[in-house]
């Protein structure tokens, strides 16, 4: 009876200290504060240079504290775990999507697949946003999940072409396709999704914290950790105003689509989740998980499907994505997640 009853206490404080986290945390109201700008009309912007030296940053930021903690801990059986279902993950996840999109909402075989892809891959934004929840709730997470972020971008993509390509070949499509396939060229889209920048980024950054150890991180210690997150609270300024006004905007939204696009990530989340408490992962990194599980890509994805699948619409993949799933995630789910994955664990 004890045991359960610290159980019981231990779960309530998690769910507690993630919505406090979240509600309060100057980086969601600095969000939150983007979207009103926007749907008040405001002219604020955020310079293009500026935020995209931002976005800079913290992918750098990101990477070399991962690849630092990795250094510090190694990479043993529970990275590696980590790292399959990563992978697995991100190229399975796309097809209960894409069946739900095809089925609910009432996309074609080509579209579906396009959004599919998006919904396999992951948000760098959203994750380093979780990881300053996820600390603030009182947990950590493991170093090696940077490196789970970054194997994750790639194998949505595969999956959501190969799905395209499927449905194309059974609506009898395929001939077209491939002709626009043939003129984006096949090295091109495999140069997309292996060295995009936020790849290249990622990945880069983290061997050199790898490299460089906690001795080295500490010569730069200053810039990547004082200003992290006031750069967090600017850029997500920005992606609210982006967010919303891309959604003011659009002309192709239906409710069936809003829905998916709340419900997905929701699914795909509680998914990552269990898995993740099922290969032993720490609730921290479990929820780091269950986020990039529930995140959607809005660059990466966006850049590769533009390419290899140009007859896609890019206004149903990026508002979804963008202006529906990445507000959800940042404003409601990231806690839901971080309180999932404390439930699982205790």
């Amino acid at each position: 009876m004890l045991a359960r009853g610290l159980r019981g206490d231990y779960r309530t404080k998690t769910m507690q200290s993630a919505a406090l986290a979240t509600l309060t945390s100057p980086v969601i109201l600095f969000f939150v504060l983007g979207l009103l700008a926007a749907v008040a009309r405001s002219d604020l912007t955020i310079p293009e240079p500026i935020a995209k030296a931002m976005s800079i940053y913290l992918m750098i930021a990101i990477g070399l504290k991962g690849g630092v903690a990795l250094a510090k801990s190694g990479a043993g059986l529970d990275a590696l775990a980590a790292l399959g279902i990563g992978v697995a993950a991100s190229f399975l996840l796309p097809l209960p999507a894409y069946g739900l999109l095809r089925w609910f909402g009432k996309l074609d075989q080509t579209n579906a697949g396009a959004v599919a892809a998006h919904y396999g891959s992951v948000s760098v934004v959203t994750f380093v946003t979780a990881s300053e929840i996820i600390t603030a709730s009182g947990m950590q997470l493991a170093g090696y999940m940077v490196a789970v972020l970054a194997v994750m971008e790639t194998p949505a993509i595969l999956a959501g072409i190969l799905l395209v390509r499927m449905g194309q070949k059974q609506s009898g499509t395929t001939a077209t396709a491939r002709a626009r396939g043939a003129a984006a060229g096949t090295g091109g889209m495999l140069h997309e999704v292996f060295f995009n920048a936020s790849v290249v980024l990622l990945i880069g950054a983290l061997v050199i914290g790898l490299i460089a150890g906690p001795e080295g991180y500490d010569e730069v210690r200053p810039m990547f950790e004082a200003g992290f997150r006031g750069v967090l609270c600017l850029f997500l300024l920005d992606m609210g105003l982006v967010a919303a006004r891309r959604l003011l905007a659009s002309q192709t939204m239906t409710l069936r689509l809003v829905a998916l696009a709340v419900a997905i990530p929701l699914i795909n989340g509680t998914l990552g989740a269990l898995a993740a408490t099922a290969i032993g992962l720490d609730a921290g990194s479990a929820a780091a998980f269950a986020v990039l599980c529930a995140s959607a890509s809005y660059i990466a994805v966006p850049a590769a499907i533009r390419m290899a699948v140009p007859e896609a619409d890019p206004g149903i993949y990026l508002t979804m994505s963008l202006s529906i799933t990445f507000p959800f995630n940042i404003i409601i789910n990231i806690g839901l997640m971080t309180t999932l994955a404390g439930w699982l664990a205790s």
